[in-house]
């Protein structure tokens, strides 16, 4: 059999992306029309249709609004797992303010789904060397696992020093971390795990690039994606400047056929059976 890799969905709606937090307030959200149901009934059909299972990190905001989609998640096979309450990026939060959001969201997603919580994905990979503190944070509230470092150059996240797989930033009895797969080309980290990144490229340089990490390194991919990335017919705030608008919207039409195409082309899997299983033996 090949591979397994981990699939995982970010669950937040469009109006709820850090790029779009200086044109939407967060005290509007409540009022705009959501469409998280809809989205997430595709994607969970998606992975139906191909036997696949994955990982959902999703925020409290959402799962304490709509707590069916829990229950759909774990009806469903896959793994539910935190993306904090309300999408405040790590590196914005003082260790206090962080440590408050991660166990309120884990409390309330154990409390809806009756399972504990061992995953975590920071808000826009918002975990970096300014603020590695969040990781020994994540271990003591009881998590087991974080995917919240990107190694890669961004403006607006991202540590491209930091190992490419999977490491103890902490040290071995410390958290695990799992970043977003990236491929190594002419000496540099290169997205390969999805987001804009992947709705940008070509579909067959995205397969290529995945089969290479798999039969070249050895390594198990970890992509992600969200929800309102298959919804071309989402609302569109006013007043968004051109590069997020570019970066948000760009190839939305094209991407439930191309994770269509992913789904059948790979293995896919939670995140605590392809990364956990061999990492605690």
């Amino acid at each position: 059999m090949s591979r397994p890799n981990a699939m995982t969905i970010d669950v937040e709606d469009y109006f709820q992306v850090s790029a779009f937090a200086p044109y939407i307030r967060r005290e509007d959200w409540a009022h705009l029309p959501c469409r998280i149901e809809r989205n997430m009934e595709t994607i969970l059909s998606l992975l139906d249709h191909h036997q696949a299972h994955a990982t959902f990190f999703t925020l409290g905001w959402i799962a304490e609004r709509y707590p069916g989609l829990v229950h759909s998640i774990l009806a469903g096979g896959h793994e539910l797992a935190s993306h904090g309450y309300d999408h405040y990026r790590a590196s914005e939060q003082s260790p206090d303010e962080f440590r408050t959001d991660i166990r309120h969201s884990k409390q309330l997603l154990e409390d809806l789904g009756g399972q504990r919580v061992r995953g975590y994905r920071a808000p826009s990979f918002s975990i970096g060397s300014r603020n590695l503190w969040a990781l020994d944070i994540l271990h003591e509230e009881g998590y087991d696992y974080s995917s919240s470092i990107y190694p890669i150059q961004h403006d607006h996240y991202g540590m491209p020093d930091c190992p490419r797989f999977r490491f103890h930033p902490r040290g071995h009895t410390g958290i695990l971390e799992i970043p977003p797969t990236t491929a190594k080309l002419a000496g540099r980290h290169l997205p390969a795990a999805g987001g804009g990144y992947f709705r940008l490229m070509p579909y067959p340089l995205s397969r290529w690039l995945l089969q290479r990490i798999n039969r070249v390194e050895g390594e198990s991919c970890m992509f992600y994606f969200h929800p309102w990335e298959i919804d071309p017919h989402q609302p569109r705030p006013a007043g968004v400047n051109l590069k997020s608008q570019f970066r948000h919207y760009v190839n939305l039409a094209r991407m439930k056929g191309k994770i269509s195409a992913l789904l059948r082309d790979f293995h896919w899997d939670r995140v605590d059976r392809v990364f956990l299983r061999e990492s605690h033996g």
